[in-house]
């Protein structure tokens, strides 16, 4: 959990200094209010998570292995996302004035590879990981409810921004 928490922790340290640049440069905000929601749903999710696992009591097994395995998954794929974007990586959605559309294989290959392929592994993969049943059971559609807003904002706002998109 320590790992878990300090990735965390290292990538939203890293959001905040590409949130900081962005806004000096211009950068325009979308959703800011889904931004703190996700946020919010974000660490409850950690929280209720680590709570579930104290209480149900740490162990590893197979549930345990294949969270460990799906997290990391998501880790790695987070740490691809970030190299790829950049300097507008941020944990919310900004466009900045010379924002250029990435066009790397992931993101050619996956729509939305930062929830997609790095969020929901990660979150989901957590709570395999900690037995927290309860706090998935609530976690999938009550984050996948918000992630459905945040994906609607970011495409239209690159669809205003980018022809191409």
């Amino acid at each position: 959990m320590v790992l878990a928490v300090g990735w965390r922790l290292a990538s939203l340290a890293r959001s905040r200094a590409n949130e900081a640049s962005l806004r000096r440069a211009g950068a325009v905000e979308v959703g800011a209010r889904n931004s703190l929601a996700l946020t919010v749903a974000h660490v409850a999710i950690y929280l209720g998570a680590i709570g579930e696992g104290a209480v149900r009591g740490f162990r590893l097994d197979g549930f345990a292995a294949a969270g460990l395995v799906l997290y990391g998954f998501g880790a790695v794929m987070l740490a691809l996302v970030i190299r790829d974007l950049g300097r507008v990586w941020t944990v919310k959605v900004f466009i900045a004035p010379d924002h250029v559309l990435v066009r790397t294989w992931l993101f050619r290959t996956f729509r939305h590879p930062n929830y997609m392929l790095a969020i929901g592994p990660e979150l989901v993969g957590l709570c395999l990981a900690l037995h927290a049943v309860v706090t998935l059971a609530w976690a999938v559609p009550v984050y996948g409810a918000l992630l459905w807003v945040r994906i609607r904002l970011e495409e239209a706002a690159m669809r205003e921004r980018f022809t191409a998109y």
